[in-house]
This record gives structure tokens, sequence and C-alpha cells, in this order.
């Protein structure tokens, strides 16, 4: 279980808050929202990806001290590739272009009433 920054006592991991002096852990009270602290007198900035490239939009910064986009600069991003079958393929266009299909559908349902008559 990791300890809270502030009092050092064990936290549950999906805690909003830890509960003996209440210091938020979570961003925005989301439990799927890591609030990143710092944890000397240094701020986030000078050790953020965002911040070294001049992407960071965020209003503290340079001067950060907690933060939800953090990405340290010495652990790269690791982002898988991502490899779709044949069916997968279909089936987004299929999702893309439903409207075509169906216009599609009622021409050649057309063409069929018009050839049986």
């Amino acid at each position: 279980m990791p300890a809270c920054p502030r009092c050092h006592q064990s936290v549950a991991p999906q805690a909003i808050a830890c509960p003996s002096c209440h210091m938020p852990l979570k961003a925005h009270g989301h439990p799927g929202m890591p609030l990143h602290r710092a944890t000397g007198s240094e701020p986030l900035c000078l050790t953020c990806t965002y911040h070294a490239d001049d992407t960071c939009t965020f209003p503290k910064r340079p001067e950060a001290m907690d933060c939800t986009l953090y990405n340290d600069v010495n652990k790269p991003l690791l982002v898988a590739p991502v490899s779709y079958t044949g069916s997968d393929r279909l089936k987004t266009w299929a999702k893309r272009h439903a409207g075509f299909l169906a216009l599609l559908g009622l021409l050649l349902l057309s063409l069929m009433v018009v050839l049986v008559r």
C-alpha cells in the first residue's frame, strides 16, 4: 500500500484523500486521475517532459509542486503498437461509413424492385 506524502500513513491505492490528514491524493476527486507531487523543494516542471519540449499549458508552470500530467524526462513514454486484424478494420470501416452503406442498401433494394416488375 502506498503511503501519504504528508503524514506517511498507509493509504489504499484508490483513496481520493488520506484518511488521517485529509490531504488530496487524486486529482479533482477522481480515483483514476493521479496527482503527482514534488517530494523536495524543487518543482516538478524541472524534470517534466512537457516543460522540456515547451508543450505544457499548466497555469502553475514553471513552479508547479503538484500536477496531473507530470511525466518524468528520465522515464520514456511507452506506447504499445496497435495491430488491427482484417475483421477489426472491416468493422471500423462499416461504422464510419454507415450512412453510405444504408444509402447503398436502399439503392440496391429499389433496383431489385424495378427489375422484379
